[in-house]
């Protein structure tokens, strides 16, 4: 696939309006990001649902990326209304943190109410684009208390708020996606993840523009898993990989399709290492 990636279908612009009209209701926002790429993550349309709104930024996944990188990301990303951590839903408690983290930075509200003798029941809007965990943070969260406090006028399927703590609801949003890509490096890394439907890349492509990213930026893993000489073209080390791996079709030729998809899942689901596709410092 040589045009450009683009995957914006109606629910997603659905998305965006509902997100529009409930983020004045909200105290805060948990920003989901996939710890591999943060910037390609950052939605520009949702920089307005953060205005003025305390941020916690979920790096999520982060058992897939460098520690170290992923550190410096934490750092960057946070600032006066902003928190940065990093962890991985997918174990059990993991995100228990998170929940004193939101009062720190919602403390005036709390203080207002308590000194009026009464409690306050935060609430927070979970964003971020398609699979970065957002569903999984939320049930991490959720534990005893996930209990659906009841449906908002006009909010249909994924706009539910879910109480996940005596003081704090959270209302979950679907992963949206930019309308338009503007840069093709941040569409191809979000294929990488999975934030893109799959069926719309051409699976082959996707796998030899994944080649190129690492040779030229992860040198040696390809190398380490599969024996490919990464001095080659994608288009060869593909090959390579199929060889490897005993994807051939008969008379011996490889299977370059099965490869493809081999070698995404392999670095999706980290068998390829530890791997941050992006740097603060080079996202400033």
């Amino acid at each position: 696939m040589s045009g450009d990636i683009n995957w914006f279908p109606g629910h997603m612009a659905k998305s965006l309006r509902m997100i529009d009209e409930h983020v004045a209701a909200v105290d805060a926002v948990f920003y989901v990001l996939d710890a591999r790429a943060p910037a390609s993550c950052l939605n520009p349309q949702f920089d307005r649902a953060l205005e003025k709104k305390p941020v916690v930024y979920l790096l999520n996944k982060a058992d897939l990326a460098e520690p170290a990188v992923t550190a410096a990301w934490e750092r960057a990303l946070t600032g006066e209304r902003a928190r940065a951590v990093s962890l991985n839903a997918g174990v059990s408690k993991s995100a228990a943190a998170l929940l004193p983290l939101i009062r720190t930075l919602c403390a005036a509200k709390l203080e207002k109410y308590r000194s009026k003798g009464a409690n306050a029941t935060l609430k927070a809007m979970v964003l971020g684009v398609p699979n970065t965990g957002k569903s999984t943070v939320v049930n991490n969260l959720c534990g005893k208390y996930k209990t659906v406090t009841g449906d908002r006028p006009g909010v249909t399927r994924g706009k539910q708020w879910v109480r996940v703590a005596p003081y704090l609801e959270l209302l979950d949003t679907p992963g949206t996606l930019y309308p338009k890509f503007i840069d093709r490096t941040t569409a191809w890394r979000l294929c990488f993840i999975g934030s893109v439907k799959d069926e719309i890349v051409d699976t082959g492509e996707l796998a030899r523009r994944l080649i190129e990213e690492l040779t030229a930026g992860h040198a040696g893993r390809l190398q380490k898993r599969y024996e490919a000489d990464e001095a080659q073209a994608s288009a060869v080390v593909l090959e390579q990989i199929a060889k490897a791996r005993g994807f051939l079709l008969k008379g011996g030729e490889s299977d370059a399709d099965r490869a493809a998809a081999a070698l995404i899942d392999d670095f999706r689901k980290g068998r390829l290492g530890r791997i941050s596709l992006e740097r603060p410092e080079a996202a400033v």
